[in-house]
């Protein structure tokens, strides 16, 4: 079916061979949205994606967050959640001596981390995964959290597409940061502009054909 946008105490979908995900509870045979969103529906599974809303941190999420402390035991990073987060020396790829702490990571560098433990008074993050690092260079953008999974596109469709028509490198993290890296300051602002149109259209069916029209008039 057709991506549409739902509100809570609406039938999505009526059928015993249906669960519901996210943002759906079952009532008798029908499932029925429980927040205002997007109806997403993946072979059984039916979810709503929220169009509006803050991050919350969640086991196996990858984000992006900036340094913003660093003490005798790991760094402090500021991701936009409720929380800040926090890499241990032991969560830093090969060993660091504590006096190179800033070598590694500086107040301000900006990483690429997934989170592996949530709860007390800050977020545990890891870089020992691949993919996972400081980011070097390249350009920082906001978008709604909640638009994240639109502008990765299934199975990484659509963040794929956006680096094919832009050469550029993308990271998305699902805190709603972005970070792009292009050969050329023109290549990174094409990317930014094709991610806001994305966000901006992301209720709309048949997006992935938009995107490539949209990136065909930037030229």
């Amino acid at each position: 079916m057709e991506r549409k946008i739902i509100v809570p105490g609406e039938t999505i979908i009526i059928g015993d061979e249906f669960l519901p995900g996210n943002g759906t509870r079952r009532e008798g045979k029908d499932i029925v949205a429980s927040r205002y969103g997007l109806v997403d529906i993946s072979e059984r599974l039916v979810r709503v994606i929220p169009l509006s809303g803050t991050y919350i941190p969640r086991r196996g999420n990858t984000i992006i967050g900036r340094v913003i402390d660093i003490n005798f035991s790991g760094w402090m990073i500021d991701f936009n959640g409720p929380q800040n987060g926090f890499i241990t020396l032991s969560e830093f790829p090969g060993y660091v001596n504590k006096e190179e702490m800033r070598d590694r990571l500086d107040f301000g560098d900006m990483v690429v981390a997934k989170i592996f433990g949530s709860g007390g008074k800050s977020v545990d993050l890891t870089l020992k995964m691949r993919g996972l690092g400081k980011l070097d260079d390249g350009m920082i953008i906001n978008v709604n959290p909640n638009k994240v999974p639109r502008v990765i596109g299934k199975e990484g469709s659509m963040v794929s597409q956006i680096k094919e028509l832009t050469g550029c490198e993308v990271v998305v993290g699902q805190n709603g940061l972005v970070w792009i890296k292009g050969k050329k300051i023109d290549d990174e602002v094409k990317a930014k502009k094709i991610i806001e149109y994305i966000c901006e259209n992301s209720f709309i069916d048949g997006l992935t054909e938009k995107v490539k029209e949209f990136a065909e008039e930037l030229k």
